[in-house]
């Protein structure tokens, strides 16, 4: 074994695996409604229309995952897409992982399967992603998954609180994550 394929190899543990009975999957517009209910019942995510569910998964399939059961349906979804002033740069719009199947290790390895198909692509060196200081979840998903790779995060606060028409809403605070490396080799 080369050193290469060593390091290969050792990347490759870094990865959660998906937990037992489900897959990983690109989103198809059949799976907007579902994914829709997911973000509603998580009672953290903001909820965007149903309508906006189905064009993410038709527009932006290529950059969002969904974690699928033994009857195919979506248990758990990343919605991403690549920024367009920096499309070095894929963000993390939204994670969020069905009642049922929390507690499993789902999120991260939705994660990790995300990030690694998305470096496959020339050009993607991190992450992007804001969370709210409340989302002690969330924190924790990307701060592990940061370590997990041996990559950085640099956080600072995007949108202030004061900007959100509704009110009541909490800063968000932007972590930047990268870089990150292909843990595929390429042929």
């Amino acid at each position: 074994m080369t050193a290469a394929q060593a390091d290969h190899a050792r990347a490759r543990t870094q990865f959660r695996e998906m937990p037992e009975g489900l897959k990983l999957d690109t989103p198809r517009v059949e799976d907007g409604a579902a994914i829709w209910r997911i973000a509603r019942d998580s009672k953290t995510l903001d909820l965007n229309s149903s309508y906006s569910y189905l064009l993410w998964c038709r527009d932006f399939a290529a950059t969002s995952v969904v974690a699928r059961g033994d009857d195919g349906d979506p248990v758990g979804f990343i919605t991403g897409y690549i920024r367009p002033d920096h499309p070095q740069t894929l963000v993390v719009w939204q994670v969020a992982v069905d009642h049922a199947q929390r507690g499993r290790g789902l999120a991260a390895a939705l994660l990790d399967g995300l990030t690694a198909r998305a470096t496959e692509e020339p050009g993607i060196e991190r992450i992007e992603t804001t969370i709210s200081p409340d989302n002690t979840a969330s924190n924790r998903l990307f701060t592990s998954y940061a370590e997990r790779h041996g990559a950085t995060v640099e956080k600072e606060v995007l949108f202030d609180a004061g900007l959100f028409p509704d009110g009541g809403h909490e800063p968000e605070v932007l972590y930047r994550i990268g870089p990150l490396t292909d843990p595929a080799p390429r042929s």
